[in-house]
């Protein structure tokens, strides 16, 4: 038996270590979870290095251009992005974050450059919608693209109308978002009112979507439409902080509930990650601004806007806000 025991003591090792190696995280698992903190920086190194160990792997490289779009390296987006088509050139996702890089390039690009970028960015919204039809996000890009280009680039309202109609027979919170998508870029307000209102009440299915309409009820200042998108939002994303802000923002435009939509929006700040598709630290402290003010405490409104415009001195809403109180 002794003679056994090194035997014995080896091979429970290596059981040992499988299951270390089992349970250990992968570099995408470890980018993921930086990137979901907000340390994109951190993310985009360990997807580097991930990036060098397996160079065929395509969902690295699609982390790393919605990690270098979040940093706004638009030209190491596209870069990434085209790697993962060229991995996978079957995949919806592919195209579609490969037409983002594009379209979000060609936002920050000269005139000369822009054009035959924004040319790129519809044909790869449109092979992913072609690749998967149920890849709704990708259907709402080229909608919007559609509805918001100039004909010289490929637009047309007219362009989007059998995508929408077919959405609205898959899943109507996304037909009537597209809808909405679309008469709010010729602002027709009214008609995309009950648009947003309708998807609202279909349920969308992605709280990005919700909150993507709780944008557009800020723009429009409708408070009941507010706190309606922030329980859709909680009911299907109950982690989700987002739901602090909006529901927060109701509350404000309603004048009530103060106290609660304060710490609402000073929960926000403290745990919301600085990402694309959340409302900026900035825009919190112009509604705590807005809130004081409705307090009637001007010293601290303004101390808010002036917050709010260290994080973006070019934030009009605070710019605009400072003034009337004379700051």
């Amino acid at each position: 038996m002794r003679g056994s025991r090194p035997i014995l003591a080896a091979a429970l090792c290596m059981v040992a270590a499988a299951g270390r190696s089992g349970t250990e995280e992968t570099p995408l698992q470890r980018a993921k979870q930086a990137f979901e903190k907000g340390e994109y920086n951190k993310a985009i190194e360990i997807l580097k290095s991930g990036s060098v160990r397996e160079p065929d792997n395509g969902d690295i490289q699609l982390w790393l251009t919605k990690t270098y779009l979040e940093v706004n390296q638009y030209d190491e987006a596209v870069s990434s992005a085209e790697k993962a088509v060229a991995i996978n050139p079957k995949s919806s996702v592919y195209h579609q974050w490969l037409g983002e890089a594009y379209g979000q390039k060609a936002d920050h690009a000269s005139a000369l450059t822009a054009y035959p970028l924004a040319r790129k960015t519809q044909k790869e919204f449109q092979s992913a919608v072609d690749l998967d039809e149920k890849n709704f996000d990708a259907a709402q890009d080229l909608i919007e693209y559609d509805c918001t280009a100039p004909r010289i680039v490929g637009g047309g309202e007219n362009k989007a109308q059998p995508l929408i109609q077919k959405l609205m027979n898959m899943d109507a919170a996304e037909g009537h978002y597209g809808v909405g998508i679309c008469r709010a870029q010729k602002k027709d307000y009214a008609a995309a009112d009950g648009e947003f209102a309708k998807a609202l009440e279909n349920k969308p299915k992605s709280a990005d979507r919700i909150y993507d309409i709780g944008d557009y009820f800020i723009q429009r200042e409708q408070a009941d439409k507010l706190i309606a998108v922030a329980d859709a939002g909680e009911s299907q994303a109950a982690g989700d902080p987002r739901g602090k802000f909006y529901r927060a923002v109701g509350w404000i435009l309603k004048q009530e509930e103060f106290p609660k939509a304060e710490k609402s929006l000073r929960d926000y700040l403290q745990v919301a990650p600085v990402r694309s598709t959340y409302p900026k630290p900035w825009q919190a402290h112009y509604w705590l601004g807005r809130l004081y003010e409705a307090q009637k405490n001007p010293g601290a409104a303004k101390d808010e806007y002036q917050a709010a415009l260290k994080l973006n001195a070019n934030y009009k809403a605070a710019q605009d806000a400072l003034k009337k109180l004379g700051g």
